[in-house]
């Protein structure tokens, strides 16, 4: 059962409230979002933030089962403090942070060989893979040997379970067979996003949640993060960030905002612009550019034979229902998590809220 918003008038330093009907939506917004919640329409959600010009519109918690990348922590009734698990919505915020390690010159530009970052691996670089670039890693088009889609997470074939399960998953990741040539095709592969991390960690000198907070999280002003990791000490750079919703928000709008944030530019404004520009097509509708989802969302009434208001949103998806919905164009920003772990249906909740609650109520 949802509950009322939870600290909309906490301190200067967060996100102030504002009602629907002053930042361009009808004043039933959360009307809406309940009724879609009582009708069944939506379910498990675990909190909904939405903000308009940097201000928060509807902050929303359940109560639900969870866990933390399958650890088990019973039932949680979540509140405005209460991290959640972003899967790999993370994988979007590795992207990020690669564009600001550039900008410290600590890691390799997008064009360089791959393995010129993994000298300890350069025996690997035959059959096809000395082709490969840093470039074909941001933007999942490797084109080497990796099923992270057709198998659930509970098999260890799966790929990324299997790269879990390697003595050393740098060199399972790095040693995949070429099936295709390298940058034709886009195919999910949590190992790309867990070749970004080590080239941070590697590049900065740094633990990758440690580098996190100093160049991202910290500037942004978000509270208390989690990074998991394996029990080597790895972090799942795919897959391992936890964070509020609140926060999760605090980063689109950074996004919005060109990068900067509190008057200082946080993510480079060219880093940010290739990250959202697209490079290849994921399918029909989704196109991909750097560990970063692009749509055009169509949104209003049509007017006789014209087209509906069409928007360029920006989207890090995370598996169970985790969003982060960034629409620059409306100064719009929406985070979602959600509870619907391993299910087909998983994208229905997040979807319907976007499009039923959010957009529909865009005056």
């Amino acid at each position: 059962m949802a509950s009322p918003a939870d600290g909309l008038a906490a301190g200067p330093s967060d996100l102030q409230p504002i009602a629907p009907a002053e930042a361009g939506f009808a004043p039933d917004l959360e009307a809406r979002l309940d009724k879609l919640v009582a009708d069944k329409r939506v379910w498990k959600l675990h909190g909904v933030v939405v903000v308009r010009h940097g201000r928060m519109v509807l902050e929303r918690y359940f109560e639900d089962e969870d866990n933390a990348r399958g650890n088990p922590l019973g039932r949680v009734a979540f509140a405005a403090d209460t991290l959640h698990d972003l899967r790999s919505v993370s994988k979007s915020m590795v992207g990020l942070l690669y564009g600001i390690a550039l900008a410290q010159a600590k890691v390799p530009p997008p064009e360089v060989p791959l393995f010129s970052a993994f000298p300890e691996y350069a025996e690997l670089a035959t059959g096809g893979r000395e082709k490969l670039t840093i470039h074909h890693v941001l933007t999942m088009t490797l084109g080497t040997d990796w099923d992270e889609s057709s198998l659930p997470y509970s098999n260890p074939a799966n790929s990324e379970i299997a790269m879990d399960l390697a003595p050393d998953r740098y060199r399972y990741i790095l040693g995949r067979p070429v099936v295709r040539e390298p940058g034709r095709r886009w195919t999910y592969c949590g190992g790309a996003t867990a070749l970004l991390g080590r080239i941070i960690a590697k590049g900065t000198g740094k633990p990758l949640h440690d580098f996190a907070r100093e160049a991202l999280l910290d500037p942004l002003g978000i509270g208390p993060t989690e990074w998991l990791s394996d029990d080597k000490g790895e972090p799942y750079a795919a897959s391992g960030l936890r964070m509020t919703p609140r926060d999760l928000a605090r980063v689109g709008i950074m996004m919005a905002g060109g990068g900067a944030a509190e008057g200082k530019q946080v993510v480079p404004a060219q880093w940010l612009a290739r990250c959202t520009t697209p490079v290849v097509s994921v399918d029909e509708l989704r196109r991909y550019g750097y560990q970063w989802y692009m749509v055009d969302i169509a949104y209003g009434e049509p007017l006789g034979w014209a087209v509906r208001n069409l928007e360029r949103m920006w989207m890090a998806l995370g598996e169970g229902g985790q969003r982060l919905f960034v629409l620059p164009g409306l100064q719009l920003v929406i985070a979602i998590t959600a509870g619907n772990y391993g299910t087909d249906d998983q994208w229905i909740p997040p979807t319907r809220v976007l499009r039923e609650v959010v957009l529909a109520s865009l005056v």
